[in-house]
């Protein structure tokens, strides 16, 4: 039986593609459609859909209000945004995953890139691996970022982790369903952890330095999009921007710093955790804790592999029940590295417990 997809988007003619999009593929239909948020509202009272395909900014009321609407009337729906790249429209998108949106797409800025396959091929691949995961549902219910000043409260932080001296970095991937995720991590992670952390999203450029602001707002550990040059420091969160690689290099001190560059995508990716994960090779961290969350394919295994011939490394992975798409996960599991599988609302406890705080 075919998946029944609502498609919300004032705009007629985006509107059309989205569905002919859609209706390509023979395991989904474009069911119904609606102009505003409140038509959507309407719908969704009454009739529920595999998926929803959720416009940003429209009239009346946008994606934002519906999926607070939903939130507040328990109306459960796996919805993914499509949103532009604009930062108005990045932010939004953003607080969108905080109101239960499971993932996004970047909509193109023309009919004609909206007709094209790069667009096709991404709003499908999103679909059909936030829809192959049944439990989508579960997780399509709102986050609560936690109050900064009760963070002391939400991760038992040992004072120091026996066995864990010297320097430490965490290394994090996640792709589909990775806004989301995060947003249950990095804002239990204390200020004072005792190691930086890089970051791989896989977003477009826009997105990224967006979802770094708005971790950085409800966060007690200090976050933000990386730029070339940054020197790593204990406490901060580095997330590569969209659009270039990232890489770890020494330098003349002894520490740490950022190299950005915009070497071809490899598998369609760029940002690619590999590349990130490969770089430390040559780092003098003592120990490296990779983190691998919720994310399609398999970026990260191979990076992880390389990097383990050189370093000390401890692999934590989250379970396949707390994914929207358990695909990076799955790929390191099987390659048979991970140390550690938690839940997802384990998974900054479990950082702790490795790295500790100074």
């Amino acid at each position: 039986m075919k998946k029944n997809i609502l498609v919300v988007d004032d705009s007629a003619l985006m509107r059309r593609v989205i569905c002919d999009i859609i209706n390509t593929d023979s395991i989904f239909q474009a069911t119904d459609v609606c102009r505003d948020g409140l038509e959507a509202y309407e719908k969704l009272k009454t009739t529920k859909y595999d998926a929803v395909v959720l416009d940003v900014n429209m009239p009346r009321m946008d994606g934002l209000e519906l999926l607070e609407k939903l939130q507040q009337e328990h109306i459960s729906a796996t919805v993914i945004m499509v949103s532009t790249t604009t930062t108005a429209d990045a932010s939004v998108t953003m607080l969108a995953m905080e109101r239960g949106a499971v993932d996004f797409v970047a909509k193109p800025y023309n009919i004609i890139e909206a007709k094209g396959e790069e667009f096709k091929s991404k709003l499908l691949s999103v679909l059909k691996a936030v829809l192959k995961n049944h439990s989508t549902e579960h997780f399509s219910s709102a986050v609560k970022p936690p109050v900064k000043t009760a963070l002391k409260n939400k991760v038992s932080t040992p004072v120091k982790v026996a066995g864990n001296a010297g320097n430490k970095l965490v290394a994090l991937a996640c792709s589909t369903g990775g806004p989301k995720a995060l947003q249950s991590v990095i804002p239990y992670l204390p200020k004072d952890m005792d190691a930086p952390m890089v970051l791989v999203q896989h977003m477009p450029k826009g997105f990224t330095k967006s979802m770094a602001e708005r971790l950085n707002e409800i966060s007690e550990i200090s976050v933000k999009e990386a730029e070339e040059g940054d020197v790593l420091k204990k406490g901060w969160v580095y997330i590569a921007p969209g659009g270039k690689h990232m890489e770890v290099v020494k330098i003349a001190d002894g520490g740490h710093k950022i190299h950005l560059n915009e070497e071809p995508a490899i598998g369609g990716l760029r940002p690619c955790a590999n590349i990130t994960y490969e770089s430390l090779r040559t780092s003098s961290f003592d120990k490296i804790v990779c983190v691998v969350l919720t994310g399609m394919g398999a970026d990260g295994t191979k990076g992880i592999l390389s990097l383990r011939e050189n370093k000390p490394v401890h692999v934590i992975a989250q379970n396949a029940q707390t994914c929207v798409v358990y695909g990076m996960p799955k790929a390191i599991a099987d390659a048979g590295v991970v140390d550690e599988v938690v839940p997802l609302t384990e998974v900054a406890q479990t950082i702790i417990k490795n790295v500790g705080v100074h």
